[in-house]
């Protein structure tokens, strides 16, 4: 693809009826043409575009009762634009299919559209545009697009031994909040920071392309889990990984929770996924921003190895009951 030229993407007609409904979808720099025609029409001021999807399905991913239509849409548009940011691109835009059982009015699509909206002014990304269709659940596919301002993408096997390990964002606040909820203990006072971590994670964006310019040989996006995304490191690169649980950013916050359910607030660091923090492996002796925390570091062999302890659990399975 020449600098300067567009793509068109997806079958985008249908999608445009949430744009009449609510009134409610930007249209921001990268967009050309938003929803309404058969397909939008974007910038690729790069010459090249960055794509991820990913897909939500009600009572897999997430539940109407504990989640509202706002907190579906900015949860799922945060889980794709944390993909693009740890490519170490700039998202630009949300092309979105739904699924929408009888039962959902206007006011949660409102809520939903709107959700979808804040999230993606945190990035100054739009929704271009999308699909709908009749379903027994609600259910999102959304293909996220980005841009790499001409740096290199920053993959999953560019890790090298003697290298440092660091993340950059909240771990384990999504599984703390899931465990408050299943426990009946959603309401307690002082821990609705977990609970709304788990309806809507708070990916660090701005962390993405700045590791990319930092030099960053390897970064990938903490959605199941840190030991099994800090694996799918470890394997595309040939290297091992040892990470070092007291570096850990545990707050009182996560402490508390634990307590409260007898459960390990480390375990939810580095096992609980969906806060879509970003791990990333810098060169030896790389100066790095406040953000991003020292966790580990990469060495010769395979695998992960938390030092000192045995996990219950590797992280999340998509295929697991």
């Amino acid at each position: 693809m020449h600098k300067g030229c567009a793509i068109t993407v997806g079958d985008l007609g249908e999608f445009g009826a949430i744009q009449r409904i609510s009134g409610r979808l930007p249209q921001g720099a990268a967009v050309l043409l938003g929803p309404g025609d058969d397909a939008a029409v974007l910038r690729a001021p790069d010459g090249r575009v960055v794509v991820s999807t990913d897909l939500l399905i009600e009572g897999r991913h997430f539940r109407r009762d504990w989640s509202s239509g706002y907190d579906i849409g900015s949860k799922a548009a945060a889980q794709n634009l944390a993909d693009i940011v740890a490519m170490g691109a700039d998202p630009t835009a949300l092309v979105v299919g739904l699924g929408l059982p009888g039962d959902v009015d206007t006011g949660w699509l409102d809520a939903l559209t709107d959700g979808f909206r804040d999230e993606c002014d945190l990035v100054g990304a739009s929704v271009a545009g999308g699909d709908i269709a009749r379903s027994d659940v609600v259910v999102l596919g959304v293909t996220a697009l980005g841009d790499l301002g001409g740096r290199s993408p920053v993959r999953r096997g560019g890790a090298a031994p003697g290298q440092t390990v660091a993340v950059a964002g909240r771990l384990g606040h999504a599984a703390a909040g899931l465990a408050l909820l299943q426990a009946g203990r959603g309401a307690v006072d002082g821990l609705d920071e977990l609970v709304g971590a788990h309806r809507r994670p708070r990916p660090p964006y701005a962390c993405g392309p700045e590791a990319a310019r930092l030099g960053a040989t390897a970064m990938l996006d903490v959605s199941d889990g840190l030991v099994q995304d800090l694996g799918h490191i470890a394997d595309a690169s040939g290297v091992g990984i040892v990470v070092d649980p007291a570096a850990l950013p545990i707050p009182p916050l996560l402490a508390r929770a634990a307590g409260l359910l007898g459960a390990d607030p480390v375990e939810w660091a580095l096992t609980g996924g969906e806060d879509h923090a970003l791990a990333a492996v810098f060169p030896a002796g790389v100066s790095l921003p406040p953000e991003w925390t020292v966790i580990g570091d990469v060495v010769a062999g395979e695998g992960v190895r938390v030092r000192g302890r045995t996990l219950k659990e590797g992280g999340w399975d998509h295929f697991r009951d």
